[in-house]
């Protein structure tokens, strides 16, 4: 079956007074998957964390951009995920080799792999001298329940945030996706009670995706007048290249590249979010040593 490809779409209901996004993350959270080698568990949690982030990034504008690190004390590690407003999208985690017993719910056990104490930390650069950073406690591991969390607390405003990714038996990604419905001000507090009332009754986000539901679908599920304002690729893209290794090499200074050129003869760069591969022999070496002298 030919794969659909990933998109977002962002979309206003009632008025204005509900911003919403809605997006098909499959493709990206499959080539991650393919790139790190992850077990189910771990490919959920990812695919969770990096769907919220591709979401998160279409908020933004320009050239900004920003970074998701999910500290937990579960036996995955730190995810970390970075986007920006162009819709494109890495992550990885720290111990991709983690997959669980299923829940009581039969689901994946994203909490028992994310842990559910800890932290999620988002650095926006916004083109400032500082970024923005924002931190909150995790409160549940299932990262839906916590990035709803983030936006109330941080960011001050209301939210239902619904993630999911559908692991097959070989392992790959079948479907995976979300949503943010984000609430502003003006809207009367039986309107809330509505909303919250069609998020708690909706299938779960692989369902609906499973079932073969567009993100607009999906958002028009929740909010039957949903006007769709624009809609956004999303695609893994990773910033490294050859020349920032080098950029890299250098700043290890003169000590450490004679280290490498007489103890090892060579060096190997592996870039955490594709796990790209990036090797120099002695020769290159010397060149970029003789760069960091001069």
């Amino acid at each position: 079956m030919e794969t659909k490809k990933d998109r977002l779409i962002r979309g206003t209901a009632l008025d204005g007074r509900v911003r919403a996004f809605a997006v098909r993350t499959t493709a990206l959270v499959d080539e991650l998957r393919r790139r790190h080698d992850t077990y189910p568990t771990a490919t959920a949690a990812l695919g969770r964390t990096v769907t919220a982030a591709a979401m998160m990034g279409a908020m933004l504008k320009g050239e900004e951009k920003l970074a998701i690190m999910v500290k937990g004390n579960g036996p995955i590690g730190q995810i970390t995920a970075e986007s920006n407003a162009l819709g494109e999208v890495r992550g990885y985690v720290s111990n991709p080799h983690v997959h669980l017993p299923s829940n009581s719910l039969g689901k994946l056990d994203v909490a028992g792999a994310v842990g559910t104490e800890g932290f999620i930390d988002v650095s926006k650069d916004l083109g400032m001298k500082e970024p923005y950073r924002g931190s909150v406690p995790i409160i549940s591991g299932e990262l839906g329940d916590d990035f709803t969390y983030y936006f109330a607390v941080s960011e001050q405003t209301p939210a239902a945030v619904g993630l999911g990714v559908l692991v097959e038996p070989d392992n790959s990604v079948s479907v995976a996706g979300g949503f943010i419905i984000q609430l502003l001000p003006g809207l009367t507090d039986a309107e809330i009670t509505e909303i919250e009332q069609a998020v708690g009754a909706m299938p779960s986000v692989t369902t609906l995706l499973d079932q073969g539901l567009e993100p607009e679908e999906m958002l028009r599920y929740l909010l039957p007048d949903a006007i769709v304002l624009d809609e956004l690729d999303i695609n893994f893209v990773c910033q490294c290249s050859r020349e920032r290794v080098e950029q890299t090499l250098i700043s290890l200074g003169q000590h450490e590249l004679e280290r490498l050129i007489e103890e090892d003869d060579q060096a190997e760069v592996v870039c955490h979010f594709c796990n790209e591969a990036y090797l120099f022999n002695k020769d290159e070496l010397q060149v970029i040593l003789d760069q960091a002298k001069s």
